[in-house]
C-alpha cells in the first residue's frame, strides 16, 4: 500500500485529527519559506541584515524602516492561493473529522481555503494594531499605506502587524487551545515544518493518540518516532489523498 492510500484510510478511520503545519505547508502557494536551500535565510547575502535580527522586537522598535522594508517585500504574499493541502484539510474540517489546524504560518491561506478553526502561534499578516489606541487596520490597509512606517490615522501611532516577532512570547490562549486539541487528538497530522522552532515544535509531544504522519520533504528530529512518514510535495500529495476520499 503507497504511503498516501495508508493516509487516506487512517483519515476515513479517524474522528478527531488535528493537523501542525509550518511554512513548507505554502511553499507550494508560492510563498517562501525559511530553513530550506530555496528559504528565505538562504538569503542572507541580499540582505541589510540577518532575517532573524530583522524579525526581532528591538529591531522593529529601533529601525521600523528597514522592518517594513523587508516586511513587505518578503513576507506579505497577497495574490498566493491555498493548494491542495489546505484545501483538503477544509474540507475535512466541514466533514467534521478535523477538529484544529495549529500553524505557525502567517499567510492566512489556511482561511481563504475555508477554514475556520485555525490556530495562528505566529500570528498573522492580516491583523494589525496601532500600538497606541489598538486601533484594527487590514492587510489590504496595510498594502496601500503610503508611508514606509503606516501609523494610525487617528493618533499617529505605529502599525504592528500581529506577528510574534523574535523576542516575543506566544499567545498564551492560543498555546493552550493547542495543546488541548493535540493532546484530544486520534490523528495528529504533521506538515511542512522542521520542527525546529520552540516553543512550537515542542507541542507534538502532548499528543497521545496511535497514529502520528509527517509529511515533510527534509528529514527532520520526529522522522523515527512517525507512524508514517511522506517526503513528497505536501500539496500534491494531499491532493491525491483528496480524490481517494468519499468525505460527508
Amino acid at each position: 500500500m503507497k504511503p498516501e492510500e495508508r493516509l487516506a484510510e487512517w483519515i476515513g478511520e479517524s474522528r478527531n485529527i488535528v493537523f501542525f503545519g509550518g511554512a513548507g505547508t505554502s511553499t507550494e502557494s508560492g510563498i517562501p519559506d525559511f530553513r530550506s536551500a530555496a528559504g528565505l535565510y538562504r538569503q542572507e547575502e541580499e540582505l541589510p541584515y540577518p532575517p532573524e535580527v530583522m524579525l526581532s522586537r528591538t529591531f522593529f522598535m529601533e529601525h521600523a524602516d528597514v522592518f517594513f522594508d523587508f516586511y513587505r517585500s518578503k513576507m506579505l504574499h497577497p495574490a498566493a492561493e491555498p493548494n491542495g493541502c489546505h484545501r483538503l484539510l477544509a474540507e475535512l474540517e466541514t466533514s467534521g473529522r478535523l477538529k484544529a489546524v495549529v500553524t505557525q504560518n502567517i499567510d492566512g491561506l489556511h482561511q481563504k481555503a475555508g477554514s475556520s478553526r485555525v490556530l495562528e502561534l505566529h500570528g498573522s499578516v492580516h491583523r494589525n494594531y496601532c500600538m497606541k489606541c489598538s486601533r484594527f487596520y487590514s492587510l489590504e490597509q496595510m498594502m496601500a499605506a503610503e508611508d514606509t512606517v503606516p501609523r494610525c490615522k487617528d493618533d499617529d501611532g505605529i502599525i504592528k502587524p500581529d506577528v510574534v516577532l523574535y523576542e516575543e512570547s506566544l499567545n498564551q490562549e492560543t498555546l493552550y487551545r493547542s495543546i488541548e486539541a493535540i493532546s484530544q487528538a486520534d490523528l495528529l497530522m504533521i506538515g511542512g515544518t522542521s520542527l525546529t522552532v520552540h516553543p512550537a515544535a515542542s507541542l507534538i509531544t502532548y499528543f497521545q493518540g496511535a497514529r502520528t504522519v509527517l509529511l515533510n520533504a527534509d528529514p527532520t528530529p520526529y522522522d523515527s518516532r512517525a507512524n508514517l512518514l511522506i517526503t513528497e510535495p505536501i500539496g500534491e500529495v494531499m491532493e491525491r489523498v483528496g480524490m481517494m476520499l468519499s468525505l460527508g
